[in-house]
């Protein structure tokens, strides 16, 4: 890693080829098919044709939250409170349910404007509701805001939903609208807690799945929240500096029994998925090497995969993971994720993603060139060449090494 540099990461992306809007149909999209060495492309609709049918396809079911909050003070100043996790209570499932009061981490937009006090916020949505937020202090490099709402009847998740804006990505360039509400969320969604999208589930209609599971094709869920730091581009030349962003993520035993029935025969949807494949079983590394414990919380840093044992076969990951389950007798872990996955990883879980196509100097597209190796270049070449549209509302490839 230590050779790797963000400049050899980098292509020109035109301003036009960045799809601000998605298509009126989302299997309309175009697929970019790479297999081998060779490229092609089809329809988005057509995919169950390009993947093996005893398959297991694995989605990331988070839900992306109202997260932005915008206030206007008294004397006219907008100031936008984004919400980016909870801190207390710090589990997204008690934090989405807490009445009356609640605090997070969030980024401030216009922060100068706001030195101390209370912004409010009425909200009309079939009640009249006050909306307060009050800095508490700081976390790095988010700020701690209490929350408090009366009638404090109410949960935090119905007043994002009823006065938060959808966290559409910053490279869109626009406001978010009201149909981004439906846009930027996958047809699967089901457990809140991100602030971005797992856009390469953008994609899938209830006809695009229903093709998956009739070519014999089993569907898995797993759950990752995805932070704003997925955003964030590899600012220095050196990769070995950037500081990867944490993810929040959830398994089951159940789902470590399906991944050892599917061993070597699993398609990811979208990096999300990939990384939290590739931290289950670098957890289970840690598992096996006796350092961590399931019941106080998983953390996997982002340069654990570069110090772990690697020894460890995936079977041999995965069983030492469900081994402690039962132990312990646990059906569920969480914990967070800060995998870096840079060109020269070796993936354990993984032989097909499919995916949009990524920032410049990004560690998304980082991700996609350990797959592919330089074979990227050729990749988003193709794309570019053929008027393929780009990021989080843009086009779709399936990659199968």
């Amino acid at each position: 890693m230590a050779n790797l540099k963000i400049s050899d990461y980098d292509y020109p992306l035109p301003a036009e080829r960045i799809a601000r809007y998605p298509l009126k149909e989302r299997d309309q999209s175009r697929l970019l098919i790479y297999s081998g060495g060779n490229i092609s492309h089809t329809i988005f609709t057509n995919i169950a044709d390009y993947i093996p049918g005893d398959q297991l396809v694995v989605f990331n079911n988070t839900k992306v939250i109202q997260a932005r909050l915008k206030f206007v003070k008294k004397s006219g100043a907008h100031i936008e409170v984004f919400c980016l996790e909870p801190a207390d209570p710090p589990d997204y499932e008690s934090a989405f349910s807490q009445t009356g009061s609640c605090i997070w981490k969030c980024l401030i937009g216009n922060a100068g404007k706001w030195k101390n006090g209370a912004l409010t916020m009425p909200i009309t949505n079939g009640s009249q509701i006050l909306l307060s937020a009050e800095k508490t202090g700081r976390d790095g490099d988010t700020f701690l805001v209490h929350f408090s709402w009366t009638p404090a009847s109410h949960t935090f998740s119905y007043i994002l939903e009823a006065a938060g804006l959808t966290p559409i990505p910053p490279y869109l360039e626009r406001d978010p609208e009201l149909s981004d509400k439906i846009n930027y969320q996958t047809i699967y969604s089901k457990v809140d807690g991100s602030v971005a999208a797992p856009t390469a589930g953008f994609h899938f209609t209830r006809n695009v799945l229903d093709s998956l599971t009739n070519r014999g094709m089993r569907i898995m869920e797993t759950t990752l929240h995805i932070g704003a730091g997925t955003f964030r581009p590899v600012l220095g030349d050196d990769i070995a500096s950037h500081i990867m962003h944490k993810e929040h993520f959830y398994f089951t035993a159940e789902m470590l029994e399906t991944l050892l029935d599917y061993r070597g025969r699993i398609t990811a949807v979208g990096t999300t998925s990939v990384r939290i494949l590739e931290t289950i079983y670098w957890l289970g590394a840690k598992v096996l090497a006796g350092l961590t414990d399931i019941n106080n919380g998983l953390f996997l840093d982002q340069m654990d995969a570069c110090r772990l044992p690697d020894h460890y076969t995936f079977q041999e990951s995965i069983e030492g993971l469900l081994r402690k389950f039962r132990q312990d007798r646990i059906s569920k872990a969480e914990g967070q994720t800060q995998l870096m996955i840079l060109p020269g990883y070796r993936f354990r879980t993984v032989d097909r993603i499919i995916t949009n196509f990524h920032l410049p100097r990004s560690t998304l597209l980082l991700l996609i060139a350990a797959f592919v190796g330089d074979d990227w270049k050729k990749i988003y070449r193709y794309a570019l060449d053929n008027d393929f549209r780009f990021l989080s509302y843009g086009d779709s490839s399936l990659l199968s090494i």
